[in-house]
């Protein structure tokens, strides 16, 4: 079954030029194409997309509240941003609102598929400066209890994937930092979210640095 993705971008050439790059991918297909986010959630409801591509800047309602939105009304629906800044605070403000990663506007040719891919597989793509951000509003002073830390039975190893996400490293700089393979990491990660009872990323980071997990 193919993996169905609906765009939001007020640009359509970019909505064309996105839709012809998933139309090579044989894995993927395009159910949606829309350049406003004001009935985001019928649209969604109609096309019934597994990844949502959304833009910022949106007109009449910017493309955060739609997230927020979106999340409140679809909450299985995985959404990602596309943006012209990296480091721009509106990113991190998405990513707090319930999005799962981002791409750049100007990676897409080479960089959407993957970002794709790792979203729906669990991931959740972003630079490191940004994931930094996320984790460090989610740092709020929590009572730990170490017996329940202790009940999660991590192992070494996915303790120090774990450890790395925390750190903002992505999939591929995991792999890289443990000397393991992409395919092993997102293993590790499959596991850890079953035993955190987490269902994402930012989840799973969250209940690490709050219960001091790692």
């Amino acid at each position: 079954m193919s993996l169905r993705v609906a765009i939001f971008d007020d640009n359509k050439n970019i909505r064309q030029s996105i839709t012809l790059l998933i139309s090579t991918n044989p894995d993927m297909e395009v159910v949606g194409s829309f350049g406003n986010v004001l009935n985001c959630v019928n649209d969604c409801l109609k096309c019934e997309p597994d990844i949502v591509l959304m833009d910022i800047q949106m007109p009449g309602m910017s493309g955060i509240e739609a997230v927020q939105i979106l999340k409140h009304e679809l909450p299985t629906i995985q959404i990602l941003m596309q943006t012209v800044f990296e480091d721009d605070d509106r990113v991190f403000d998405a990513i707090c609102a319930g999005a799962s990663g981002y791409v750049l506007k100007d990676d897409l040719k080479n960089k959407l598929i993957d970002a794709i891919k790792e979203l729906h597989f669990g991931g959740s793509p972003m630079s490191p400066s940004i994931a930094r951000k996320v984790i460090n509003k989610l740092q709020i002073p929590e009572k730990i209890n170490k017996a329940s830390v202790n009940e999660y039975k991590l192992t070494p190893r996915e303790k120090e994937v774990l450890l790395c996400i925390v750190n903002g490293l992505s999939y591929k700089m995991v792999a890289a930092e443990l000397f393991i393979s992409y395919e092993t990491v997102r293993s590790h990660i499959k596991k850890i979210y079953e035993k955190l009872h987490v269902a994402s990323l930012t989840e799973a980071v969250a209940k690490a640095i709050k219960q001091g997990i790692v």
